[in-house]
């Protein structure tokens, strides 16, 4: 079929492009002006703008056009020709509020093609990875340094740590150990083996972070897989390979050091506030939905890729006898940078740090090679899938895409109540997310709601625990999340078959997290 042919499937993706392109853009009425600290701007526009409001945190303030004809159709061109003529104390910007900047057009051109990439796979999706900082830099939407960095963003560097501990735990036997151990438990049973590991790895991931227990989970599962002569893209290695990163996503949500967008909503939380949830705090809160969930998310899975029933894990006969000194080794180095991970707060070292330390330390003390890193390692799953997807999330940042989105989406919850809000605000949480990192998405989003949810009358710990849950549902797109990336790039799914899954998961989780935050947070009097 002509459909399934790459060079049509390209310029499919390029005439949807071409198409949101040639729409027109919505230019709005209202600007936010921000460093003019005399309102210089203001008085030079004064008769063709109004103030609406003001920032004094921000330095900023937001003006209307009175008469849009009077103006013209370029308003957001006619009002930074003015600042950008007007001499202040420094640099002046003006953005969009309600209308949608000429380079969020751009970005959303670009969007839509990579969308279309990653769903239909034409070429390799690292190839697309790399496209998104190339797309960003000739359409103009970011410069050179600014598109290329996030490829060599800490997170990046810290997946790729995760991903070597994993290689460090196979070469030791220790995931040998973890199968051994879970067979035991499950016998051969295929669902019995892939539910038990998936929830406990699952649970775990509220204090071990996602990303980790995913690479050691699959490094786990995979020797029984082939022993078992489970062929990949079959329904039973999608069962087996989706159920991990899906259950370890929904884990992240129970801790604030399960997920780096937790971290991110309880700071913007501090920052904007001056409210502090602490670590116990944000376990009552989020710790029921993660228990919900994580075997909701599995139990997904089961009904959309039920494996077959042919397929039998090995038995292991043999004792593997006791733990040998290189287990032990690798154990405590391993051991030591999951407490330097927990311990951030106290020490101030990066995850991506202390994480490269250890790495090391396991090259020292001959626990890996360098041909070990070098041969095992995916490369490109961590550089260009996982860093691709954070470059992207920024485009969408700075080039107003995201604020663009968020005016348009909130009035619709706006006077709606507390549990209205947590909705609007979950699911545009949920589903801008797997176009970017959590993280980023989190960091976009908290400053445009949580101002609006004190307006609202709102605690504002709801959103804040609302979009450090909501974000963990990034389960559409590979790009979304870091453990959707790493189990991909063992290539036995493809990124469509994530996407159907996801898109049934996504709104049973996001309807599970609604009704816990519904009747938990009610009886703790958050709401």
């Amino acid at each position: 079929m002509i459909f399934k042919n790459k060079y049509f499937q390209l310029c499919l993706a390029l005439g949807l492009g071409i198409i949101v392109l040639l729409l027109p853009r919505p230019e709005g009425t209202t600007f936010k002006v921000i460093g003019d600290f005399d309102r210089l701007v203001l008085e030079q526009a004064a008769g063709d703008f109004e103030l609406v409001s003001e920032n004094a945190k921000e330095h900023s303030y937001n003006i209307k056009v009175v008469d849009a004809e009077k103006v013209g159709p370029e308003i957001g061109d006619y009002l930074r020709d003015i600042a950008a003529n007007t001499k202040g104390d420094g640099p002046i910007t003006v953005d969009y509020v309600d209308g949608l900047d000429p380079k969020g057009k751009r970005f959303l051109a670009i969007l839509g093609v990579l969308i279309f990439l990653f769903v239909m796979e034409p070429i390799p999706l690292e190839i697309t990875a790399i496209g998104i900082g190339v797309s960003l830099v000739l359409l103009g939407v970011a410069d050179v340094k600014d598109a290329w960095a996030p490829y060599m963003h800490p997170v990046v560097v810290f997946i790729m740590c995760c991903l070597i501990f994993a290689i460090a735990l196979d070469k030791a036997g220790l995931t040998k150990r973890l199968g051994y151990f879970v067979v035991k438990m499950a016998g051969t049973s295929v669902v019995k083996f892939t539910f038990i590991i998936s929830i406990g790895l699952g649970i775990a991931s509220s204090f071990m972070h996602d990303a980790a227990a995913v690479a050691v989970g699959i490094v786990t599962m995979l020797p029984l897989m082939k022993a078992a002569g489970i062929q990949p893209h079959s329904k039973t290695a999608k069962f087996m390979m989706l159920s991990l990163p899906f259950a370890c996503s929904c884990g992240g949500m129970g801790s604030l050091i399960g997920g780096g967008r937790c971290m991110v909503a309880a700071a913007f939380l501090k920052e904007f506030t001056g409210i502090e949830i602490s670590f116990l705090d944000w376990i009552i809160y989020c710790m029921p939905a993660a228990i919900i969930t994580v075997p909701a998310a599995v139990m997904v899975v089961y009904m959309v890729y039920r494996p077959n029933p042919k397929y039998q894990l090995p038995q292991f006969d043999e004792s593997l006898g006791p733990w040998s000194g290189r287990e032990k080794i690798t154990l405590i180095i391993i051991g030591l940078a999951f407490m330097a991970w927990l311990t951030k707060g106290l020490h101030g070292m990066d995850y991506s740090v202390t994480g490269m330390i250890a790495v090391g330390a396991l090259v020292l003390m001959d626990i890996l090679h360098w041909d070990d890193i070098h041969e095992h390692l995916e490369w490109g799953t961590a550089l260009f899938i996982f860093g691709g997807g954070i470059s992207l999330g920024l485009g969408m940042g700075y080039s107003g895409a995201a604020a663009y989105f968020a005016n348009l989406f909130f009035p619709y919850v706006q006077g709606g109540g507390w549990l209205l809000l947590f909705i609007g605000v979950g699911v545009f949480g949920a589903l801008v997310t797997n176009a970017m990192a959590n993280v980023a998405a989190a960091a976009l989003i908290l400053p445009i709601v949580i101002p609006m949810a004190q307006l609202e009358g709102v605690d504002p710990r709801i959103m804040a625990l609302c979009l450090g849950t909501a974000t963990s549902f990034a389960m559409l797109l590979v790009i979304g999340c870091p453990p959707n990336a790493i189990a991909y790039s063992y290539k036995y799914f493809k990124a469509s078959d994530l996407t159907k899954v996801g898109a049934v998961a996504t709104p049973i989780l996001l309807s599970i997290l609604v009704l816990v935050a519904a009747v938990w947070w009610h009886i703790l009097g958050l709401t």
